[in-house]
């Protein structure tokens, strides 16, 4: 795992050699057109580099423009979409990519993921993703929501395992056997909705943020890093993405790291990847 100094100078190595930023924005229902392009250039003006959409976010022709428009080079940007549940399946997991990244304008994508493990067609989809990544499509290849089982299943089948698992992931769903198993298995965990979609009314948060001098947000992306975990909050304002990205410059103890963790009520505020129907 590389150096964790300065916000945007690096990152973690993948298990297929690409470098993926810590940090990236995340553009869940951030809506298609000038929302998403002002949020994306922003980002990347304050000098994020890795960008995160999904076909079913319905807003990657705005993140393309967003890109193209803030004038960094295309190389210097990590992107990643996703894979939706209803184009799941080999050939039409082949043609949702294609479908994906006409919308972004892109050639080629950094990272390409399964958003949720559709019962009796992630297997397949998987196997879909292993050819888009062989063929130069796409550089790294992971899944979205997958627990231990799935994971298993699809490493089975095709022997290849995948460089990321994006997942819901904060201190009140702290997932240490999935965090343990990724960590075993050269999977690189990432967080999404890092900041419980806004509820950081915890008392021990606001008291870490008094002692550090932080915002209880930067606390918890802190805490993220500190155990080695990908974080995308997502924000549509320009200061509240400065703010995400102020969490590199100091260090939480050992104890408060802890502290932390003790918070799990493993409680989920976005679907359960076991029992989800959409």
């Amino acid at each position: 795992m590389s150096e964790m100094n300065g916000p945007f100078s690096g990152g973690p190595t993948l298990n297929d050699g690409a470098t993926m930023p810590w940090l990236g924005l995340g553009v869940w229902q951030t809506k298609d057109g000038e929302e998403v392009i002002h949020a994306v250039k922003s980002a990347i003006e304050t000098g994020y580099r890795s960008i995160d959409t999904a076909a079913g976010y319905k807003n990657e022709e705005g993140v393309g423009q967003g890109i193209r428009d803030s004038g960094v080079p295309r190389e210097e940007i990590f992107v990643t979409t996703k894979l939706w549940n209803g184009d799941q399946g080999y050939e039409s997991t082949l043609q949702a990519f294609e479908v994906s990244r006409r919308k972004l304008g892109l050639d080629s994508l950094d990272l390409y993921l399964i958003h949720w493990p559709v019962p009796g067609k992630y297997r397949d989809s998987w196997k879909a993703l292993v050819h888009l990544q062989k063929e130069g499509l796409v550089k790294s290849i992971g899944v979205s929501n997958f627990q231990i089982h799935h994971l298993k299943d699809i490493i089975e089948d095709t022997g290849v395992v995948p460089a990321v698992d994006q997942v819901e992931f904060h201190p009140l769903l702290t997932q240490r056997e999935l965090l343990k198993y990724t960590k075993e298995t050269g999977i690189q965990l990432e967080a999404w909705s890092p900041l419980m979609q806004g509820n950081l009314d915890l008392p021990l948060l606001k008291e870490l943020a008094a002692k550090y001098g932080r915002t209880p947000a930067q606390i918890v992306l802190r805490w993220d890093l500190q155990q080695g975990v990908i974080t995308i909050p997502k924000s549509v304002h320009a200061e509240r993405i400065v703010e995400n990205a102020g969490f590199f410059d100091f260090t939480l103890s050992d104890d408060d790291v802890k502290a932390i963790e003790e918070l799990n009520e493993d409680n989920r505020f976005g679907p359960d990847p076991d029992n989800f129907n959409f």
